[in-house]
């Protein structure tokens, strides 16, 4: 295959705002630590992504309250628990997203393999490390092709771009279905498709964790398992983070499962634990159907 012509385009400038990362000794991170979430946890070596004690608020509505917890690496970890309770607010804490928001604060700590990415960390390069795949497929009016390349070239990648591609494709479990088209428009392909596009695309730019907010919730069933079966083939080499609102799908993905309740952390454990012996009456509560 012939190498295409480089992509060009603005980069967004994004100011590193100075964080405060001092702990809160709230009411409400007392009673989250109660409720399993022990701002003192203490540290494994299986962890990839640690949290600690982190409260953030939109203006004056504060929605994450006292979270602490730890991602495993080469894991898949599922968020669960009912709208608004702050689960994909804390996924997009974990690469700073959330600063792209007027009026947000943070105080606590996110580390990834021990290094605090709320202090000296440049926010592009914490993003570039921490790939993010978005609820509704995004691809970018170009090609299959260029969409895969899109991130890459933007970070100065220098090396064999079709290489890239392909790799990143066959891991997206896409290569077979467009290697023969790799210079059409990436919005004909299904919805299904350009969601398996967006995980190339954010795979091109070597991440270490991958976070997925509710990445199915737009897709049929046979798409979803699709979908799913990548999340599973892609945890060999990735650590990976998803919201759901699929309890089911929880259960057939992930290593283990933490639900939130109105911004608390209630319960985190292995997965078929949580689903079959929870420790807390509310998290039965919500995984048998009876509220949520």
């Amino acid at each position: 295959m012939r190498e295409r012509s480089a992509i060009t385009g603005p980069v967004r400038e994004e100011a590193e705002a100075q964080r405060d990362s001092a702990r809160e000794s709230s009411a409400s991170a007392e009673a989250n630590r109660e409720a399993g979430s022990p701002a003192d946890l203490p540290a494994t070596e299986s962890a990839k992504v640690r949290v600690e004690g982190l409260d953030f608020w939109y203006g004056t509505n504060h929605v994450l309250k006292g979270i602490s917890l730890e991602v495993r690496a080469h894991e898949v970890t599922a968020f669960i628990g009912p709208s608004g309770c702050g689960k994909s607010t804390l996924l997009r804490c974990l690469n700073r997203m959330n600063e792209l928001i007027p009026d947000t604060r943070l105080d606590g700590r996110v580390l990834i393999e021990g290094r605090d990415i709320y202090r000296n960390a440049d926010p592009v390069m914490v993003r570039r490390r921490i790939g993010m795949v978005f609820q509704k497929p995004n691809p970018f009016p170009k090609s299959i092709y260029e969409n895969v390349l899109w991130g890459a070239l933007v970070n100065g990648y220098k090396g064999d771009r079709d290489a890239l591609v392909e790799r990143c494709l066959r891991l997206a479990a896409l290569w077979e279905e467009v290697k023969d088209r790799l210079d059409a428009q990436a919005y004909g392909l299904s919805g299904g498709q350009q969601q398996r596009l967006c995980i190339a695309r954010t795979l091109a730019v070597q991440p270490e964790v991958v976070l997925m907010d509710e990445p199915a919730s737009a897709l049929d069933p046979i798409a979803t398992a699709k979908l799913e079966e990548t999340i599973l083939n892609l945890k060999e080499r990735y650590t990976i983070v998803v919201v759901t609102h699929n309890m089911q799908q929880a259960g057939r993905i992930s290593d283990r499962t933490a639900f939130f309740y109105m911004g608390e952390l209630v319960e985190m454990d292995d997965t078929e634990q949580l689903f079959t012996r929870p420790n807390k009456k509310r998290t039965e509560d919500y995984i048998t159907g009876r509220f949520g």
